[in-house]
């Protein structure tokens, strides 16, 4: 198993030494999450906690996710970061493949490139994009993307996207990883496709039922033997026994935090703090792995 750091929406003064304490600490990367804008007013509920309301995000700084994964991945000089999850959909492609393929060439290699779908209408329309066939519009970036991260002239004739033949450079330094997040069945079906999926929280017999789903999507589509990384981690209290079990279950990558990032108060735990329970849960959880 592999162990990451995932502190999000703290402190901006917070990520790098917090990045450099676990990397010594022997964690093996940190999850970088991304959001553009926080809307005055929304009708939409948020999938992803109790109330479904966005209060918790107010005084919550959200840095650029590509400018945060470029700072802690200079800061050291082993982490890998891996975005979770980029809102692709909402931003144009081909740039968003030149900025992934840049961070990963700049860092040796270290990038993984997760993405999936904004749960917001508002960022569509905040961006210009049709929240309508969302899900279609993320494969053919996707498609884009990964046809750009190869380094040859790559052209796309598509629903949503008309490029003619171009390519960029740099690119990333080996098959840039992409992962897909997601729990619903067209998510599932597309993380089959790709190189890992990212899972965004939840019961742990629900996420059993969730890989077992995914594990007949691979099979479906022929991916079932390609090396793959699932990154999950379960409401459970984490302990050796929990690790193992989440490794038979084929979880290869674990998130690691110890704030409530959906409570409404600002973050204000000392980064001393901070950096103690990781390195804690690093001698009590991971050295007896």
């Amino acid at each position: 198993m592999r162990f990451h750091c995932s502190e999000a929406m703290t402190a901006i003064d917070n990520y790098i030494p917090l990045a450099k304490a676990v990397e010594e600490a022997g964690y093996a990367g940190f999850l970088v999450p991304d959001s553009l804008i926080y809307p005055q007013a929304s009708d939409t509920e948020y999938l992803y906690n109790s109330d479904g309301s966005r209060d918790f995000l107010e005084n919550k700084p959200f840095v650029e996710t590509f400018i945060l994964a470029s700072a802690i991945l200079t800061a050291t000089s082993r982490l890998e970061v891996t975005s979770n999850v980029v809102k692709l959909p909402v931003r144009q492609p081909l740039y968003s493949a030149k900025l992934a393929c840049s961070v990963d060439a700049l860092s040796g290699g270290r990038f993984n490139f997760g993405v999936g779908l904004s749960v917001w209408p508002d960022d569509y329309q905040a961006m210009g994009v049709d929240y309508a066939k969302r899900g279609k519009r993320l494969d053919e970036c996707i498609a884009i993307v990964r046809g750009l991260a190869t380094g040859d002239y790559f052209a796309f004739h598509g629903e949503f996207y008309d490029m003619q033949s171009v390519k960029i450079n740099p690119v990333a330094r080996r098959p840039l990883p992409i992962l897909v997040g997601g729990h619903s069945d067209p998510a599932l079906r597309r993380a089959a496709l790709h190189d890992g999926f990212i899972y965004a929280g939840g019961a742990l017999d629900d996420f059993v039922a969730l890989i077992e789903k995914l594990r007949s999507y691979r099979a479906e589509a022929g991916t079932a033997d390609t090396p793959y990384r699932i990154f999950a981690r379960t409401y459970d209290a984490v302990t050796p026994d929990y690790v193992r079990r989440m490794e038979d279950l084929g979880v290869t990558d674990m998130p690691v935090a110890f704030r409530n990032m959906y409570a409404n108060e600002e973050d204000t735990q000392p980064i001393d703090e901070k950096i103690a329970d990781y390195v804690r849960f690093a001698d009590e959880v991971m050295a007896k792995l």
